[in-house]
């Protein structure tokens, strides 16, 4: 019996030592397979490109165009879908479908289709409404020991991929908008492609109680936008909303199915990389704000914020018709962590001048 007992406890101890272990170098490989594919699939995307295509569509890793990014109607810079034949055009899916996950895709498409829906709507207007608008701009030399980005951005979508030379995969800035937020005329009718992150958002506040309330709602006049707009680089908002710890068990499995509905849209070894960061911050530390009516139809704001991320989400453009939603990192956006991290490690190992 006492043979038993030991043996038993060696095994859990086992499990509690190297399970872990065994778990970081599983995401680790997954990490680099998905390099690996998303190397191989932006070499395939570049190679079908005419020399042209590529000189529109290729920077330096360095170049400030990186940061250049925006979701609003604009000139941009890159390989617009507009300029593709159809085998690099099939070569540009094949790379979103590797970027994005099955889910993230699905969504990204159904964003672009809403320009066709715009254009119905807004006869001879200002913007040229166009799906065929979406840009594909790539920095730096793609490779698995190589500093290089991948930008994906149109009206209301804007994904950014940093790959910093085994260091990691930062996958923000990452936006999503639709306009009309619900489509109610024409072919498209019904159609919300945001609908899951309104209705869980407004599931947990409806459920949320008058003491929870109280923390969470803050009365002000509901923003016109996102606090954070389009900036470069963010800092966490103001300390306030609804904590994690006050909720009840049901109410913060909503807020995780909340943020999960973010994360999601990212290929699996990128979404589950973020859950395990937010998990170490803490959940106790995730704060939930509403803004405005908690009325289907009204305008209304939330965000989600933790230690090192923030999700921002408006509905009130267009009589409460037209939806922003962002997840920003505080010190990760467009890889600035991971690449202090890389010239961290090469200082300490050959020295500051060798950080290049």
């Amino acid at each position: 019996m006492i043979r038993f007992s030991v043996r038993r406890f060696l095994q859990a101890y086992l499990l509690l030592v190297f399970l872990p272990v065994s778990i970081v170098a599983n995401a680790q490989q997954a990490r680099i397979d998905l390099t690996q594919d998303m190397v191989d699939a932006t070499d395939a995307f570049l190679g079908s490109l005419t020399a042209q295509q590529r000189n529109n569509g290729t920077f330096d890793f360095d170049d400030e165009e990186r940061f250049n990014w925006h979701f609003i109607p604009r000139d941009r810079n890159g390989v617009p879908f507009r300029s593709m034949n159809d085998s690099q055009r099939a070569a540009a899916h094949d790379l979103l479908q590797v970027f994005f996950s099955a889910k993230g895709y699905q969504k990204a498409e159904a964003v672009r289709g809403l320009e066709s829906v715009l254009a119905e709507i807004e006869v001879n207007g200002r913007f040229d409404r166009d799906p065929e608008l979406y840009f594909i701009s790539v920095f730096g030399t793609p490779g698995l020991d190589s500093n290089w980005a991948l930008r994906y951005e149109g009206h209301h979508l804007a994904y950014n991929w940093t790959f910093v030379r085994g260091m990691g995969i930062a996958s923000s800035p990452q936006f999503f908008g639709t306009n009309p937020a619900e489509v109610r005329t024409g072919g498209q009718i019904g159609t919300r492609v945001l609908s899951a992150e309104e209705d869980i958002a407004r599931d947990l506040v409806t459920s949320l109680d008058s003491i929870q309330m109280s923390d969470a709602y803050i009365d002000i006049e509901v923003p016109s936008d996102i606090y954070t707009a389009a900036e470069q680089e963010i800092g966490p908002l103001e300390d306030t909303g609804v904590s994690y710890s006050q909720l009840t068990s049901p109410q913060q499995l909503i807020l995780i199915d909340l943020i999960e509905e973010l994360t999601s849209t990212q290929p699996d070894a990128i979404a589950a990389a973020r859950m395990r960061q937010i998990r170490e911050d803490g959940l106790e530390n995730i704060k939930f704000v509403w803004i405005g009516s908690r009325e289907r139809g009204d305008a209304h704001y939330y965000r989600v914020q933790g230690p090192s991320f923030l999700i921002e989400y408006d509905n009130t453009q267009n009589d409460a018709n037209h939806v922003h939603l962002v997840w920003r990192d505080f010190t990760g956006d467009f890889g600035r962590d991971l690449i202090r991290l890389h010239y961290q490690a090469v200082a300490s190992e050959f020295g500051p001048e060798h950080n290049h």
